[in-house]
């Protein structure tokens, strides 16, 4: 089968290689999947350099967790019927070495989730990370229903559906974003207000919003350079849900002023959700394919030979939808 994969930690171009692999067989609970596409979040290209210095020790790595195909065939323990059914991937690539950036992976029958006929292989590649840690974001500690929900980085990958996910929930959604394009964005999802997160006045324009009440929850995109404003705007009681902090990756935390609010804070990746938390999170990815409301973006598709370019545009922080590598 064709795939991608690295031997060594380094930069796309010169560590990501193309060619032809062993054709994986299906173990016990385990389904084959013809992969079509294959999603590139920015846990993929960190591994790529190295961010989990042990995973070359035993193998080569093909990158990727997220994706999208048919099942072929299946393992020992799982209902023959599964062959032939659509479905998007998440976890291909999580304490193993073989993800979904080849034509073929044999994952958890449980990782192959069903893609209903409306959503296309395209979606289905964005649906693992981006779109399953919005949901443990927003709803981790309960419904939001009527509370005031901030979400930095609303134009983002996780952010965007985050916006969604808390909207629908009955939820008033202050997003922020740093352009009119962005701005745009996060309107169109569902964000009742927005606020320029480059802005000086941040906080005053939130609390001018809330009419100087504070925010119930936030969901963050940069956890430590955020931090300071975050405490200015949220409840006693509140939450913060965050899921990356790439601008100040050792935040220092002011451990008093955050226990006298009694916050609770969140730390959110999709690998180390409870298994009932994933489970949550599919069952209602799946409710919004079907009835049809939930938006998505694809903003670059790649062919296997250019999978280096997709990983390089993750990087450069350019692109707010998600990327894609086609293997149709």
């Amino acid at each position: 089968m064709k795939a991608a994969w690295f031997e060594k930690f380094g930069s796309a171009d010169e560590v990501l290689q193309i060619g032809d692999q062993a054709l994986p067989k299906p173990g016990p609970d385990q389904v084959l999947v013809r992969v079509r596409t294959s999603g590139v979040n920015p846990s993929d290209v960190k591994k790529r350099m190295g961010s989990f210095p042990n995973m070359l020790d035993e193998s080569i790595c093909i990158p990727h967790s997220d994706g999208a195909g048919d099942i072929v065939s299946v393992g020992v323990d799982v209902d023959e019927s599964r062959i032939g059914q659509r479905v998007w991937l998440y976890q291909a690539q999580f304490a193993r070495m073989f993800g979904s950036c080849a034509e073929y992976v044999a994952v958890d029958s449980n990782r192959a989730v069903l893609l209903p006929d409306m959503a296309s292989y395209e979606v289905g590649a964005c649906l693992g990370i981006p779109a399953m840690t919005a949901h443990r974001c927003v709803f981790s500690d309960g419904g939001v229903e009527g509370q005031t929900v901030l979400i930095t980085g609303g134009a983002g990958r996780v952010g965007f559906y985050a916006i969604q996910w808390a909207s629908h929930a009955g939820a008033i959604v202050i997003a922020s974003a740093s352009n009119s394009e962005d701005a745009e964005v996060c309107r169109n999802a569902g964000a009742n207000h927005i606020v320029n997160h480059r802005s000086d006045s941040m906080v005053e324009d939130i609390l001018a919003i809330t009419g100087e009440s504070k925010v119930n929850r936030v969901i963050d995109v940069e956890f430590g350079a955020n931090l300071s404003r975050v405490l200015e705007v949220i409840a006693v009681n509140g939450i913060i849900a965050t899921y990356s902090s790439t601008q100040v990756i050792e935040p220092k935390i002011p451990f008093f002023q955050m226990m006298y609010l009694d916050l609770t804070l969140r730390l959110v990746i999709v690998y180390a959700m409870p298994e009932k938390a994933k489970i949550a999170a599919i069952e209602d990815i799946s409710a919004a394919l079907t009835e049809g409301w939930m938006t998505h973006r694809v903003t670059a598709t790649y062919p296997l030979e250019e999978v280096a370019a997709a990983h390089v545009l993750i990087e450069s922080g350019s692109t707010r939808g998600c990327v894609v590598v086609d293997l149709a």
